[in-house]
């Protein structure tokens, strides 16, 4: 079976009435747990995306919380790589390299700051210095007068 493409889409959505624009957001939103998430960003969160970024951050905090007390590393790095999964799709939804840059960053120093040994294990020192080389591309994708300010955080987090 043949999928549509984007545009074709776009061109039948546009000749649909309302109420059943409705009800094909809402089978999507019943269909996948992402879609609802991306449904309820874009309805709700959007229009506020730096308080949207802050509730993102308290996440994060929490799940560096809950690993405080864990002293395996292989479950540590399970959970980290769990965290960048979460950060990554609220990434996709900003849709703003400014805003991911700034999530990235929040978790490297994070990181950083916890008790987490990620030093002794090579994959999460692997992880960490992969999230640097994301940090760097997000970076300089920016306006120069974000990239110093983002820059300065980034030189703060790699001392």
């Amino acid at each position: 079976m043949k999928t549509a493409t984007v545009s074709e889409l776009k061109k039948e959505l546009n000749d649909l009435p309302a109420r059943k624009l409705v009800e094909l957001c809402l089978t999507l939103a019943k269909y996948k747990k992402d879609n609802k998430e991306l449904l309820d960003y874009l309805l709700f969160e959007a229009h506020n995306k730096p308080n949207f970024i802050q509730e993102v951050k308290k996440e994060i905090d929490e799940h560096f919380d809950e690993l405080k007390f864990q002293s395996n590393l292989y479950y540590v790095k399970k959970s980290l790589r769990k965290l960048l999964r979460i950060i990554n799709k609220y990434c996709k939804y900003v849709a703003d390299k400014a805003l991911a840059a700034e999530l990235h960053i929040h978790f490297c120093s994070k990181l950083k700051d916890s008790r987490i040994p990620y030093k002794k294990s090579q994959l999460l020192v692997n992880l960490y210095e992969q999230e640097l080389k994301k940090i760097n591309t997000l970076i300089s994708a920016l306006h120069e007068d974000l990239q110093q300010d983002y820059l300065n955080d980034l030189e703060r987090i790699m001392e």
